[in-house]
């Protein structure tokens, strides 16, 4: 049997909590593996911790600055030869563009590693899914990515999200947000079909557990709507419905909701409330204004009317909550749209799923404090278009 194909089938037959052991064992045995240890990213994505025993865990692994991390960043395997003893090759842990973690292969020499690279890149990669279905039976890849507790409504808002990149041929796709640990009520959601990508960019309200109650019903109300196969202007008009009822206009929800078609480029925008989207085409970023309409949940029965603008292969869509542009310095200075547009070109040759990390680090430069006092949401989206025939 092809041993890329056993490990795989070992791994496909391991029980969810078994993965690590399951990879380790098949490495060994079939690739002559030193060493095996798999390291899942943290909510913040700033470090890299080891899927192993407490007791046995190593200190956790800086996404800038340490090998792991250079694999981790670059999305690419990458070799780290350690003077004339063992040879690691870090291999970047990702499903659809979304990333998981780094798979660390320990092997005897440099022709071995690199003899067995790429088998070992796609064995990162069925690992990935494995991890993904296995988190609906067991929580140990998600304590693992904790370097901190998190609170009760950061775990609400995290268990809210589609992940945090998405990939495919038309568009790519990068979102985060902050305090990691203690968000309230900031939440992103995306869905795509074989023709269109549905997004919503929510700027919550409140805080604690109050805000994540809000977003959670915001959110899976309208999921409830496009799930039905409805319009995003109605799709609003009932999330709007269903937040009144509950609230009756005491607390409402600011989200922007997008349409985008696959095929044509063409963009359908419902704005409700206060995030921000800019555009950045040709080295140029303009702030892209919509008709403002009223928060869902603010007034009972609320019409809602989609806008359509076209995106160009090339664009790329930043999206910002208030705690992004709104965050003053310690002198009182707002960030705003000029510092955002510098943020943004600054980061223009980074992907998609790096960009909204680095526009954060910078707000965090300017806001001169490393914890936000209000939730920061930065979402990336590059449009590539559909391929041609080929």
């Amino acid at each position: 049997m092809n041993r890329l194909v056993a490990v795989e089938r070992a791994l496909r037959s391991a029980p969810p909590d078994r993965l690590v052991e399951a990879v380790r064992e098949a490495l060994c045995g079939d690739y002559a593996a030193k060493a095996v240890d798999l390291f899942m990213a943290d909510y913040g994505l700033t470090v890299l911790r080891c899927v192993c025993p407490l007791p046995d865990r190593p200190e956790s692994l800086p996404v800038h600055g340490s090998p792991a991390g250079r694999a981790f960043g670059a999305q690419e395997p990458f070799t780290e030869v350690c003077g004339d003893g063992p040879v690691r090759v870090h291999l970047p842990v990702t499903v659809r563009g979304d990333r998981l973690g780094v798979l660390t292969v320990t092997m005897a020499s440099v022709e071995q590693a690199e003899e067995s690279r790429a088998e070992l890149a796609e064995v990162a990669q069925v690992l990935a899914h494995e991890i993904v279905v296995a988190e609906r039976d067991t929580d140990l890849y998600l304590r693992a990515r904790r370097e901190d507790r998190l609170t009760l409504a950061a775990e609400m808002q995290w268990q809210l999200l589609p992940g945090r990149a998405s990939a495919r041929a038309e568009y790519a796709l990068g979102a985060q947000l902050e305090p990691a640990y203690a968000i309230f009520g900031d939440n992103f959601d995306w869905s795509a079909s074989a023709d269109r990508l549905m997004l919503y960019i929510t700027n919550g309200m409140g805080e604690g557990i109050e805000a994540a109650l809000l977003t959670s019903l915001g959110i899976n109300a309208l999921r409830n709507a496009r799930r039905a196969g409805i319009p995003i202007a109605d799709q609003a008009a009932l999330a709007d419905q269903a937040i009144h009822a509950h609230y009756r206009g005491d607390a409402y929800l600011s989200v922007l909701l997008l349409d985008l078609d696959l095929v044509t480029g063409r963009l359908r925008v419902v704005d409700a409330g206060s995030p921000r989207m800019l555009r950045l085409r040709n080295r140029s970023v303009t702030h892209v204004d919509f008709e403002a309409q009223l928060p869902l949940g603010m007034f009972e029965e609320t019409d809602y009317v989609a806008q359509e603008v076209r995106v160009e292969p090339g664009d790329r869509l930043v999206f910002v909550s208030d705690g992004v542009y709104g965050v003053s310095g310690p002198g009182g200075e707002r960030y705003g749209d000029s510092a955002l547009a510098r943020a943004i070109v600054s980061t223009s040759l980074l992907p998609a799923a790096e960009v909204p990390g680095a526009v954060l680090r910078e707000l965090s430069g300017h806001r001169g404090s490393p914890v936000p006092d209000d939730d920061a949401l930065v979402l990336c989206l590059d449009w590539f278009g559909r391929p041609g025939p080929q």
